[in-house]
């Protein structure tokens, strides 16, 4: 696609009345008042090409929930520990993890579950000890039903409960998937990322059809979008083109706050409670909730 093509063709910021999507912009309800809490709704942020942002938004998007009063587990499934590391825990002095709750008969969820500093957030920690567990439930019947059938022992808990999968498509993501009632797709805005999103939606379809039938995409996030790019919003129109209204209309943009969130261990929407990147995900949560894809 030319310059020049791109330039007529796709929506920009100045379009008036349009968001990045090229769609009008929506002001999403203030998310009613919950009277109580459970079943959780079990949601899968998936993407198998790693720096796409699945860690920073399963950290964000679940402080925007919890601000609006829902009670949120944060899952790290992923060896590398970065959502534990990121909500304050150091993944390395860890006694207790998803690891231990995967393959230990005796460790209970219960066990393994740790409590925020930030109000209505609880974490299932993980750290490298859960790269082993790939091989070890190889031999493990209904070896990709574990994750699950922990999940439903704390699911009346909580209302959203949000998996940060590994960048990978192997068992331990299928675990995520035949656990979830849904799936996020975090997408970076740049091409080399959207040739990964075919496969990874037939491997959603797969599980789909042989192990979790209610499984669904609940949208499509783009990530760390740049308006003042042609190549951001030529990534986006793909992304509609391909996905239509699963792509949320809520987009992340660019900004170097989520890595100074990061490094203070907070989400952004306490680390900088006014910035833009802050609202996005507040606006996020409303957009999920008024999509039914959270209480």
């Amino acid at each position: 696609m030319s310059s020049e093509q791109g330039s007529t063709t796709l929506p920009s910021a100045v379009d008036a009345g349009l968001g990045p999507t090229g769609r009008p912009v929506t002001e999403f309800p203030e998310p009613r008042v919950l009277e109580s809490h459970g079943p959780a709704r079990v949601i899968a942020m998936v993407n198998q090409k790693g720096g796409v942002g699945k860690t920073t938004s399963t950290i964000n998007l679940g402080a925007a929930l919890a601000e609006a009063g829902r009670k949120v587990l944060l899952v790290d499934f992923d060896p590398q520990g970065a959502l534990s590391a990121g909500l304050g825990t150091n993944p390395h002095e860890l006694d207790v993890t998803v690891y231990n709750m995967l393959m230990d008969r005796k460790v209970t969820i219960h066990d393994a579950i740790q409590h925020t500093a930030i109000e209505n957030i609880d974490l299932l920690p993980a750290n490298i000890d859960l790269s082993a567990a790939e091989v070890q439930l190889v031999n493990e019947v209904a070896r990709e039903q574990v994750l699950d059938r922990a999940l439903r022992k704390v699911s009346d808990d909580y209302d959203v409960i949000l998996i940060d999968c590994q960048p990978s498509l192997g068992l331990l993501t299928v675990n995520a998937l035949t656990a979830a009632h849904g799936v996020i797709i975090p997408l970076i805005c740049e091409f080399f990322a959207l040739r990964a999103v075919a496969l990874l939606v037939e491997t959603i379809e797969k599980v789909q059809d042989r192990l979790n039938p209610r499984l669904q995409i609940d949208g499509v996030l783009a990530t760390m979008y740049d308006a003042r790019t042609l190549h951001s919003r030529e990534v986006i129109a793909r992304l509609v083109e391909a996905f239509g209204d699963k792509v949320f209309e809520t987009v992340i943009k660019r900004t170097i706050k989520f890595a100074d969130a990061t490094v203070a261990a907070e989400p952004i929407t306490s680390y900088a409670a006014n910035h833009s990147g802050a609202d996005a995900y507040r606006r996020l949560a409303k957009e999920l909730i008024s999509r039914g894809g959270a209480p």
